[in-house]
């Protein structure tokens, strides 16, 4: 990715004359459709996503749409540039500034990784084979399966992407990608008057496929309307995830403390939680509430512990290894009986139980909630401590874990996939096409959680890609 100072004599020339005034109606087109959508002024757009992002995507994607624009006879700023003072660049720069004069914004997907030296990009609107990218400093920060709308040039033998990078998140990506299908759909005259609506750069009166190269170069401003809208939603209005339990309850951290009664040991409760089926004893002093009765496969609604995405909501539960529910956790902490669950509705079943198995041998319940919110807003100080093992046999341990969660995850229903297991999904083309953009989906989400350098950053989903027979369309 070229850095800004290869361009500043461009950038300065571009601010001479009549091109300054050409370039401003090229951020304008770039502005406008967001500011209609938002309500919002140019001014308070940069405000809210702040100068130095507005700068680093909106404007550099504004000035490279404004590089390879012709205006009134033909005229194009890197052909004026070039041959006036294209002399006083290097070889280098002045045949990355050629290379930029035709390019062509488009949506690319990101894989193969290789940090300070490449990746592969496919270009998701125009199809073909994945892309070897040559690059350093965009490569520490993308993620597998990233979805960016960049533009990429040929410097020499090497492909690289030009400074103004969108990246998009997978929802965005997809309606951009549907609204270009609905576009190409239209009749020339629709497409021609929803053209001239969204202020994008069209002469002739039949407006081009979209899927056409000629056709993305008209698009451009609406890359950024796309992105911008989206960013600006999303720092206006932050989305915490819908995270339920396997009920569809909201999720919501639930403790009640119930205190012994005077006379009453720890032996009398461990008697009676031992003599109900709902209770199965994990240690001397601990229980995990199940939902007796109940075990076989998990309902296709609910996920397993780490969360897998469903199109409306993140469920998050946990099973014991017969497939039955586990409601919530019971312990005796001195003279105390806490039980310990996710969700208010499970509290008052799981109180009124309690209350009414232990009748007087207990105190009425001292009840604790945390909302999700709460959780994230108190989450730096709420950290614990982290164990003091070796960091590679901490990351053993977190590798093992994830290993045995995926390795199960594939023999359970997966709502994305229509209810179907991974496994049994694969054995049709449609299925195929589904579990690999779930994989995509759940390998990019676990890159953009973890923390940079972290067990979670540097897991392989290369053995779950080969085990469901997908290991050639890893790419």
């Amino acid at each position: 990715m070229a850095s800004k100072h290869m361009l500043e004599g461009l950038i300065k020339w571009s601010g001479r004359d009549h091109w300054a005034d050409r370039f401003d109606q090229i951020l304008e087109d770039h502005l406008a459709p967001t500011c209609e959508e938002t309500g919002l002024d140019i001014e308070d757009i940069v405000s809210t996503i702040g100068e130095d992002l507005f700068m680093r995507t909106v404007w550099a994607c504004a000035f490279e749409d404004f590089l390879t624009r012709e205006f009134d006879g033909g005229e194009n700023a890197i052909d004026d540039y070039l041959k006036r003072r294209g002399w006083k660049e290097s070889a280098t720069v002045r045949t990355y500034i050629a290379a930029m004069r035709n390019s062509t914004m488009s949506l690319y997907e990101i894989s193969e990784i290789v940090r300070g030296t490449s990746f592969r990009a496919r270009d998701l609107i125009r199809g073909g084979e994945p892309i070897l990218i040559s690059e350093r400093s965009a490569t520490q920060s993308l993620k597998p399966w990233d979805r960016i709308a960049a533009r990429v040039v040929q410097v020499g033998s090497r492909m690289q992407i030009c400074g103004g990078i969108l990246v998009f998140n997978h929802e965005t990506s997809e309606n951009f990608i549907q609204g270009i299908q609905k576009f190409d759909s239209l009749s020339s005259v629709e497409r021609q008057k929803l053209a001239e609506a969204n202020a994008l750069d069209v002469e002739d009166e039949a407006f081009p496929d979209c899927s056409t190269t000629e056709g993305l170069r008209a698009l451009a401003p609406l890359f950024t309307t796309f992105w911008l809208v989206d960013a600006i939603d999303r720092i206006e209005t932050p989305r915490i995830p819908d995270l339920r339990n396997a009920e569809r309850d909201e999720l919501m951290l639930c403790e009640a403390r119930y205190s012994l009664a005077a006379g009453t040991a720890a032996d009398d409760i461990r008697a009676v939680l031992e003599a109900r089926p709902e209770f199965r004893p994990t240690s001397a002093t601990t229980w995990s509430w199940i939902e007796a009765g109940k075990s076989g496969a998990k309902p296709t609604e609910a996920a397993s512990e780490l969360g897998e995405q469903s199109r409306e909501a993140l469920t998050f539960e946990t099973w014991s290894d017969d497939g039955t529910l586990v409601l919530g956790d019971v312990r005796l902490d001195d003279n105390t009986l806490v039980l310990s669950v996710n969700s208010a509705q499970r509290s008052h079943r799981g109180c009124r139980m309690l209350s009414d198995i232990l009748g007087r041998r207990v105190g009425p319940p001292s009840v604790k909630t945390e909302s999700i919110e709460q959780i994230m807003a108190s989450r730096d100080s709420a950290m614990p401590n982290q164990l003091d093992i070796p960091e590679d046999e901490h990351r053993a341990i977190i590798h093992d874990h994830m290993d045995r969660h995926y390795r199960d995850v594939l023999d359970q229903p997966v709502p994305m996939l229509g209810g179907e297991t991974p496994r049994a999904a694969v054995k049709t083309d449609g299925g195929r096409i589904r579990v690999v953009e779930w994989l995509k989906m759940m390998e990019n989400r676990t890159a953009k959680s973890a923390e940079p350098n972290s067990a979670m950053a540097d897991y392989s989903f290369d053995w779950l890609w080969i085990e469901l027979g997908l290991g050639e369309l890893r790419r």
